[in-house]
């Protein structure tokens, strides 16, 4: 999912607009699903008084899910179904994410997949398809994002979900931690060449977190025993991320570009 928030009057007199990929401006399913973390983005961003547009790919019903959540709240919210990993559609759904809430002004993006396999059974097929989604996708949601910010003469935010995997390496994930590792430095390279335009780029690095994406490798019973391997003794809530991600976008980070904020209970401390 992505997400990107729009504007228009100032904010006292109209809240924000957000997209999620499926973000407080796109949201969704397929590459991530309005599920989990992911989903929390845009109904933070909402809290934080966003309109949210929501990007999703092959399931629509939790994407609607969130968009209704979002609209419980007083928020406006759309949907916009993309494939990130094809740039012709990530153009068509910045400029519909556009077109319906107005200039954006946040994107969270969260778009990613990680089909587990092993390193030397990995095929380029297998390598293409997670680099497609979450390096490529992520460079290429966050350029068209920002060439409307620089357009609409809008300061701005991106926030990158990365990955605490990019730098202590996952079991049967060669592709996945090369592209969340692209993601970090994507992240600085891009925070560095956007802040003339006053755009922020910041990264989140969650840790082991409460939702389908670790079950779909592990037992419960492994599970428990990461989570009591950190320090702070559980795995982190959907929230958790969720919250941190509206600290990056928000003005409360104002001063804050090119950083990665780990989010994962002390993991690297043990």
């Amino acid at each position: 999912m992505q997400s990107l928030r729009s504007a228009g009057k100032s904010r006292s007199e109209r809240g924000s607009k957000e997209y999620e990929n499926a973000t407080g401006r796109q949201g969704g399913s397929g590459h991530g699903g309005a599920t989990g973390d992911r989903a929390r983005y845009g109904v933070g961003i909402c809290c934080g008084g966003a309109d949210v547009a929501i990007n999703w790919l092959d399931d629509e019903g939790p994407a609607q899910r969130v968009a209704d959540e979002v609209r419980a709240l007083g928020r406006r919210a759309i949907l916009v179904k993309a494939d990130v990993s094809r740039i012709d559609q990530v153009q068509a759904m910045v400029s519909a994410a556009q077109e319906g809430l107005g200039p954006i002004e946040v994107l969270i993006n969260n778009a990613g997949v990680f089909p587990r396999v092993p390193f030397l059974e990995m095929t380029e097929h297998n390598w293409d398809q997670v680099l497609d989604v979450n390096l490529k996708g992520s460079c290429f949601c966050a350029q068209y994002v920002a060439k409307a910010m620089i357009a609409a003469g809008r300061q701005g935010s991106i926030v990158n979900i990365a990955s605490g995997a990019a730098l202590r390496g996952s079991p049967r994930g060669v592709h996945y931690v090369a592209s969340k590792g692209g993601v970090l430095s994507l992240t600085r390279a891009m925070a560095l060449e956007l802040a003339p335009y006053r755009i922020r780029v910041n990264a989140i690095a969650p840790g082991l977190t409460d939702t389908a994406q670790p079950r779909y490798g592990s037992s419960e019973v492994e599970i428990a025993e990461m989570a009591r391997s950190i320090p702070l003794g559980r795995m982190a809530q959907p929230g958790e991320i969720a919250r941190a991600a509206v600290f990056l976008a928000s003005e409360n980070a104002g001063f804050v570009t090119g950083q990665t904020l780990h989010v994962n209970g002390g993991s690297y401390l043990a």
